[in-house]
């Protein structure tokens, strides 16, 4: 049997446990896969035509959007070279979450913005395993500085 990259490429998408999420330039989510339904307890039939306000904190929102539309209008993202990013996020249920993320911008054939892609993963329990590694250092440095 040979091997079809496009099969491998939707298997892999669809399937696999990190949070792949697509949005076009308006910002509304176009590609939803398991992992995301997963993340943010979100099946792709609700997500897909949302905005991506369904997971981007209210606090953050502004910051978000004015990124965004920069991004969408110039081409130019300080995160396309495989930064990994971390943010919060929140779920369906409202409940926040730590999320690491690396994107990928789409663009035409004439170089113009399609759309981003957004590769994510949770990673709440090690940022709340680091907060009480960072507590108990401080109460510790306290401690042998009395």
């Amino acid at each position: 049997m040979s091997f079809d990259p496009d099969r491998f490429a939707v298997a892999l998408l669809t399937s696999m446990p990190d949070a792949v999420v697509y949005s076009d330039v308006e910002g509304r989510i176009q590609f939803w896969n398991n992992g995301a339904e997963a993340m943010f307890g979100f099946t792709s039939a609700e997500a897909v035509g949302q905005s991506l306000d369904i997971i981007v904190p209210e606090n953050l929102r502004k910051r978000h959007w004015d990124g965004y539309e920069v991004t969408m209008r110039t081409g130019v993202t300080r995160y396309g070279a495989g930064d990994l990013l971390s943010v919060p996020a929140i779920r369906k249920d409202g409940s926040r979450l730590s999320t690491e993320f690396t994107i990928v911008p789409f663009k035409d054939e004439s170089g113009r913005m399609l759309g981003i892609a957004a590769i994510m993963r949770d990673v709440s329990k090690r940022f709340e395993e680091m907060r009480a590694l960072r507590k108990q250092a401080a109460a510790a440095g306290t401690a042998a500085s009395s």
